[in-house]
């Protein structure tokens, strides 16, 4: 029996100017399940990731993400876009790690991990300071929770990112390319996160060009080029015998 769907995105269309990026994009996902994005520079995947949360606005279609219509409301067959703190709500219930960490430079490991359950959950501040500090240990750092952003390697920054979206308990988490501005002896500690974070059960959607954790982790491995899904499947279908030539000029370039 199929699990419910935690994200479905039906013929999502979006344009920048005249650059039209997704040129309609029906892309299922499973509660629990780990999709892993890949693909060239430019072919669409993280302006998909941004729209599933609604950073960036469809041009057509329609996304749902744990069976409610992101950003906008439906009525009588029109839709209209929700108002700025209807939209935030939803995104609260979605984490979302980017390749640069996002960090606030002036407040330290844990006032950043803090920072959104106070003050978007209305969490008390004792309470979120324990949970933080069990996060920060989840990804390895308890012993820096008041090292400021300057202070810490990229890896650290970004497994901090990762505890701060955790904060915020999500039901998704999207990360674009986690990893690529990290030094490479820097990029196996993140992994390291985000796979136990996959075993533990969490819907993931991960853009990277990390070919060995697609195959290791991911469910589910969807190519993307030219913003249209060119193949779709398990990681051996993808990675290991891709059928589209396009695929396999891919794989092979990152491998």
């Amino acid at each position: 029996m199929s699990k419910p769907l935690m994200v479905d995105a039906r013929a999502i269309r979006k344009s920048f100017g005249a650059n039209e990026v997704l040129k309609g994009i029906t892309l299922q996902v499973e509660q629990g399940q780990v999709l892993c994005l890949l693909g060239p520079s430019g072919s669409g995947k993280s302006t998909f990731l941004r729209c599933i949360n609604h950073l960036e606005t469809i041009n057509g279609g329609r996304l749902y993400v744990d069976g409610e219509l992101m950003g906008f409301r439906e009525k009588t067959d029109a839709i209209y876009e929700m108002k700025p703190s209807a939209i935030a709500k939803q995104r609260s219930e979605i984490g979302m790690v980017f390749q640069r960490f996002n960090l606030f430079p002036h407040l330290t490991a844990i006032e950043n991990v803090i920072e959104a359950p106070i003050g978007v959950k209305g969490i008390s501040k004792s309470v979120a300071i324990e949970k933080a500090k069990d996060l920060l240990a989840s990804v390895g750092l308890s012993d820096k929770g008041d090292h400021y952003p300057a202070q810490l390697s990229g890896g650290q920054q970004q497994r901090v990112a990762i505890a701060r979206a955790l904060a915020m308990e999500p039901k998704l988490m999207l990360f674009d390319e986690p990893t690529s501005a990290l030094d490479p002896e820097l990029v196996g500690d993140v992994l390291d996160v985000m796979r136990k974070l996959a075993q533990s059960g969490m819907t993931m959607i991960v853009v990277t060009h990390e070919i060995g954790f697609a195959r290791e982790v991911a469910d589910r491995v969807v190519f993307m080029d030219g913003g249209v899904v060119v193949e779709d499947g398990t990681p051996s279908q993808v990675i290991d015998k891709p059928k589209n030539d396009r695929t396999k000029a891919f794989i092979n370039s990152v491998l």
